[in-house]
């Protein structure tokens, strides 16, 4: 992970311009079908992040709800004008993190996976690093995230579980 934040990061148009404070929770390389789908490409690279350590430079995105694997669905940040994804909300913990298209980065080349996930779906073509973690499906978050993403997940928990009571119907 670089030692240099922020990272910076924008939309195709440059209309919607954004930037990351601190390094992320987890990056995922997500090979699974739905993914591959929204992208149009062979996976999806999303660096997990706390909300509020995505800051908006300019420009107000747009919120897609878009149909997931897990049938609860996401909501997908889009511009409005050139309609990149940015970022995506899922549903486990809603608007309370940000799941950032690393490749509308400036520089997509500072946030490398930290885990390949879903390769049970992986396209045959494409060859992983052995060098970083892959699952045919998810894995334990124990096992695989840094020490100080743990730390930051568990202080994340209890807004997450206060988002999730006003989310029951």
């Amino acid at each position: 992970m670089p030692s240099q934040y922020p990272l910076r990061g924008q939309c195709d148009c440059g209309y919607i311009q954004y930037q990351i404070n601190c390094e992320p929770l987890v990056v995922h390389c997500c090979h699974c079908s739905w993914c591959r789908r929204e992208t149009g490409s062979a996976f999806a690279i999303n660096a997990m992040i706390e909300a509020d350590q995505v800051q908006l430079l300019s420009g107000e995105p747009v919120l897609v709800n878009t149909p997931s694997n897990s049938g609860k669905g996401q909501q997908i940040a889009r511009c409005p004008h050139c309609h990149v994804a940015l970022w995506s909300h899922y549903a486990g913990s809603g608007p309370l993190t940000k799941f950032v298209r690393v490749g509308t980065l400036v520089t997509p080349e500072a946030l490398p996976p930290d885990v390949h996930i879903f390769t049970a779906d992986k396209l045959p073509w494409v060859l992983l690093p052995q060098h970083v973690a892959a699952f045919e499906i998810y894995y334990d978050r124990d096992q695989v995230w840094r020490e100080n993403s743990l730390q930051r997940w568990q202080q994340l928990l209890p807004k997450i579980a206060a988002w999730r009571a006003t989310q029951a119907h």
